[in-house]
């Protein structure tokens, strides 16, 4: 399968802090990609270096083969990338129905206000919040928010989303129904990329899983491969036996 994004040696440093080391990966079409490790391992500093919120100190970035490192964001958007975000940031005062048309109008197809209505409208059938399309943004509980965020990013028409950790403060019931949107969301045709802490989530979703701690790669592989290792079991994962049992989950 083709590579959809390439990352080569990237690093991003906040003064003397060195928050990413020489971080390399590549990413095939239509995988989803977890990404894990302990708090400050770097996670979301690599989410936001791909994305342009930050910039990289050193390496490179290539997206379909062209290197768009230092793209500013919103160009990165109209080539197919999208993300949400770990703190999820609608527009509050906006319905939902109109917080899902910015991510239309600003996405990939250009689209205008008309087609980014009927876009929006048909994401928001998808991810289970139609019946919410009215309703100011700010007035939506936690759960939907998640949706919303997903929503939004969705109607850009992305080859690739960014998803940070969609699944955190759902319930168990909730997971399942989030998990079971992001395999339809690949059955789309769009590659992801997921930070998340739920081992027994991402071990069950992703194809690959990359191990960031303090801002290095230590591994990558299956989630079999992940959940044996002995770097990984000692950075993050703490127990063998717990380890054993996200495989067999």
């Amino acid at each position: 399968m083709e590579n959809i994004l390439q990352v080569k040696n990237l690093s991003k440093k906040f003064g003397g802090l060195i928050a990413l080391n020489n971080v390399s990966f590549e990413v095939k079409k239509q995988e989803i990609l977890g990404i894990i490790g302990p708090n400050g391992a770097g996670k979301s500093t690599l989410f936001k270096c791909i994305t342009s919120i930050y910039k990289p100190s050193s390496g490179k970035v290539y997206f379909e083969g062209k290197d768009i490192t230092y793209l500013p964001t919103y160009k990165k958007v109209k080539l197919g990338m999208a993300i949400t975000h770990q703190i999820v940031k609608p527009l509050k005062e906006l319905s939902v129905l109109e917080n899902v048309m910015v991510g239309a109008c600003y996405g990939k197809a250009n689209l205008s206000l008309k087609e980014a209505k009927e876009k929006a409208l048909e994401i928001l059938d998808f991810l289970g919040l139609y019946d919410k399309k009215d309703l100011e943004a700010g007035k939506l509980n936690v759960p939907q928010k998640k949706r919303l965020e997903m929503a939004r990013a969705l109607a850009g028409k992305p080859d690739l989303i960014f998803l940070d950790e969609v699944l955190a403060g759902l319930n168990p019931a909730e997971v399942s129904k989030m998990l079971e949107v992001i395999l339809k969301i690949r059955e789309k045709g769009i590659t992801i990329l997921m930070i998340e802490h739920l081992m027994h989530a991402i071990m069950k979703i992703s194809d690959r899983i990359i191990v960031l701690d303090h801002g290095q790669k230590i591994a990558e592989g299956t989630p079999k491969e992940i959940a044996k290792n002995e770097k990984v079991i000692e950075a993050y994962l703490g127990d063998p036996k717990f380890a054993l049992k996200l495989v067999k989950h």
